[in-house]
């Protein structure tokens, strides 16, 4: 049984942390990029967005009875195949994990103003992705 509850407040934390980010997220690239500060901020509040949202997925699924996918990444592509999502935003949301990867393993050397850039670009569709996930909880 999906707990609505605990998938409105993960929806509630995600709204705060981009809340939090915003701000930063209006200056320039190589600002953020030369501080320290912001640049572990805009990082970590990303990971903490894209976490809560694979929580949500990942609970959504479980629950549901969906076929459990084997990365995070496709837990996007499931709500899409079952249409939580709509298909064609499931892919276009899918790779921000591969990005929150990225951030949190550091492969190899990181291009921090692509990153960035990334972030800023990538950001608004969790907002979208919060319209959706309400839509299907109020089914």
């Amino acid at each position: 049984m999906i707990d609505k509850e605990l998938i409105k407040n993960k929806m509630a934390d995600v709204q705060g942390y981009f809340k939090e980010l915003q701000p930063i997220l209006k200056e320039e690239s190589r600002d953020i990029i030369g501080n320290n500060l912001k640049l572990h901020t805009v990082e970590r509040l990303f990971q903490l967005i894209v976490d809560s949202a694979i929580d949500i997925n990942t609970h959504i699924i479980v629950e549901s009875g969906f076929n459990i996918p084997n990365d995070y990444q496709s837990t996007f592509i499931v709500l899409g195949e079952n249409k939580v999502l709509p298909m064609d935003f499931a892919g276009k949301i899918a790779p921000s994990v591969g990005l929150r990867n990225l951030i949190i393993h550091r492969y190899g050397r990181v291009d921090f103003k692509r990153m960035i850039d990334d972030i800023k670009n990538e950001i608004r569709d969790y907002l979208e992705y919060l319209k959706f996930i309400d839509n299907f909880l109020k089914e």
